[in-house]
């Protein structure tokens, strides 16, 4: 049997208003997403910015938790040219999703979308950061 952590409300309150002052800091509109360990959104913020984004953040974060991985990294290996990635389900590879990390465990994924996907991800890892 394993025994680990969960993503409280309390500790993703404090991420989303890390990523949010980051995006307010820098005048970007975006959409905010986090989801649980099982993928199931926990929140969801959004200011003046296409509805289109709402699903793109979601599914960054969705991406980022199951492949225990930031979409950058996956952004990256398509644009070197591994293009039979861009064939799994679920998948987008786009900057802007981290895993949420906790003792080892990833108990949860933010996604970011609304800007350009570099500033996507430097709003994320903003919020990663407030843990």
């Amino acid at each position: 049997m394993y025994k680990k952590d969960i993503l409280s409300l309390e500790s993703v309150k404090r991420v989303a208003a890390a990523a949010e002052a980051e995006a307010l800091r820098n005048n970007w509109n975006v959409v905010i997403a986090i989801v649980d360990d099982g993928g199931h959104l926990m929140y969801l913020q959004r200011e003046k910015v296409q509805l289109g984004s709402i699903d793109v953040a979601i599914n960054k974060a969705k991406t980022a938790l199951m492949f225990r991985r930031p979409t950058a990294f996956w952004e990256k290996t398509i644009a070197d040219g591994r293009q039979s990635y861009l064939a799994m389900e679920g998948m987008l590879p786009i900057e802007g999703g981290l895993p949420i990390e906790h003792n080892g465990d990833i108990v949860g994924a933010i996604g970011i979308s609304g800007v350009q996907s570099s500033q996507d991800g430097q709003i994320a890892k903003a919020g990663i950061e407030a843990l």
